[in-house]
């Protein structure tokens, strides 16, 4: 897997988790728990991306 393949499918996982994350939280009793668990592995992808694209 090439670096820019790589960096494509982290971005895409990155839309994604956010698509999960706004609906959760637009959600009536959302799981708190959950959707923190959603943003530390979003970030997670963020700090991924910067770290390759530098």
């Amino acid at each position: 897997m090439t670096v820019a393949s790589h960096l494509q499918e982290l971005r895409r996982k990155h839309e994604n988790l956010s698509s999960i994350v706004e609906k959760a939280e637009r959600s009536p009793g959302a799981d708190h728990l959950k959707v923190a668990d959603l943003k530390k592995q979003k970030l997670k992808l963020k700090e991924e991306i910067s770290r390759l694209t530098q």
